[in-house]
């Protein structure tokens, strides 16, 4: 084996230096010890996964298929399933989607990699959500652009900030999870998504609509994506993966066909296509179940679950921290007192077996150690009351 001297360079590109790692891969290890509660990745709960019906929907696409599902098969996706999410769009917010609109990929996040690839060269600047999502901020850095962020409010994002950032220079687009957003659980108000979108109007900066919670609402009203608004500089992701099952790797982008196009042509460098076996079972079983019927079992046991654990955090966190309550999503925000560090609570809880992701990764800069995120959709009650009881007590303790 051939040893690199120390004062070799490295082998690898410049922008392998600018990747932040994923914290929750990291200690999603530690989810796998017995008797773990854990509170940290946005896991669906594996107990409501339709094993049945994708039982049947797999025998099916045998007998309808036969070995031809085991081909190689158009980029842009399997037509039937792009009309699917088209019609879906068009019968649930009066959209006017067309399946030459759509483009599958594996998974929202290839989606943010596919348009990272299209849009960004390095340096471009780019504003994002703070805090925000973990996978964007991994994702759109390897493509080295200058991240500005704005803060979240309880209604979306703070549009005198994006004012003043675009204003300070221009962004290739702005990124946003509008309905439960992740980390804050935030959804933005219909008029806060009309303000940012004529704000992106008139700066010409593209939308970039990250949407994998929208059918998971427990309270509140449907809100029709702001891409709505934005015509051709709305650019829309949507996911499977939080609504039937994350390892069919099955996600979408909407976008106008001369931006699928060049899309497409991305994909194809990058895997061909997206599993198509897949995609015809995900198809199949679409049409042969109510899709409706199967959120409606999910969100109500999730319902449960986000009310067991506001009613727990209540019982049993201090008067000094605080918590933002979502609509709907996977996920509770939390302040602590701001003399706590949520990487040392993290120590202390997992001697307790129990585990949640601090707030500090969702920052560009990484200095607010005094957040947590949890997650409420992978435990059961029981659990939730029992891990939520060790955090109260443990930070009692770290603030007395």
């Amino acid at each position: 084996m051939i040893m690199l001297e120390q004062h070799q360079k490295t082998p690898f590109s410049e922008r392998m230096d600018g990747i932040p790692k994923s914290f929750i891969r990291q200690i999603l290890k530690a989810t796998q010890q017995p008797n773990m509660i854990s509170f940290a990745g946005g896991l669906p709960n594996a107990t409501k996964f339709p094993l049945e019906a994708l039982q049947h929907a797999t025998t099916d696409v045998f007998q309808k298929y036969g070995g031809e599902v085991f081909q190689y098969a158009i980029t842009e996706g399997f037509f039937p399933l792009r009309q699917w999410i088209s019609d879906r769009y068009n019968r649930k917010y009066g959209m006017k989607v067309t399946p030459e609109e759509i483009l599958i990929t594996s998974g929202s996040q290839q989606g943010m990699d596919l348009i990272g690839k299209l849009f960004l060269n390095k340096g471009d600047h780019i504003v994002m959500e703070r805090p925000g999502y973990l996978g964007a901020i991994q994702t759109f850095s390897i493509f080295q652009p200058d991240i500005s962020t704005v803060s979240i409010t309880e209604d979306g994002a703070n549009l005198m900030e994006l004012s003043s950032r675009l204003n300070e220079r221009a962004a290739k687009f702005f990124y946003t999870v509008p309905n439960f957003q992740n980390p804050s659980g935030v959804s933005y108000s219909q008029k806060k998504r009309a303000r940012l979108a004529s704000l992106l109007k008139m700066n010409d900066c593209w939308l970039i609509e990250d949407d994998p919670y929208n059918e998971l609402r427990y309270s509140g009203s449907d809100l029709p994506p702001i891409k709505v608004q934005m015509g051709e500089k709305g650019i829309l992701l949507g996911s499977f993966s939080k609504t039937i099952a994350p390892s069919l790797r099955i996600g979408w982008i909407v976008a106008v066909p001369t931006v699928i196009d060049q899309l497409r042509i991305l994909k194809q460098a990058s895997d061909l296509h997206t599993n198509e076996f897949g995609q015809r079972l995900l198809y199949e079983y679409l049409l042969k179940n109510d899709f409706d019927e199967h959120l409606s079992l999910l969100k109500n046991d999730y319902h449960r679950k986000l009310k067991c654990m506001l009613q727990a955090l209540g019982k049993y966190f201090p008067a000094n921290t605080r918590y933002y309550e979502p609509e709907g999503g996977m996920f509770i925000w939390c302040a602590l007192p701001k003399t706590m560090d949520a990487y040392r609570l993290l120590e202390e809880a997992m001697k307790q077996q129990v585990i949640f992701v601090p707030g500090d990764v969702f920052f560009q800069q990484k200095h607010n150690t005094h957040y947590l995120r949890l997650n409420f959709t992978n435990s059961s009650l029981s659990e939730i009351d029992k891990g939520i009881k060790i955090l109260g007590r443990l930070i009692k303790q770290g603030s007395g």
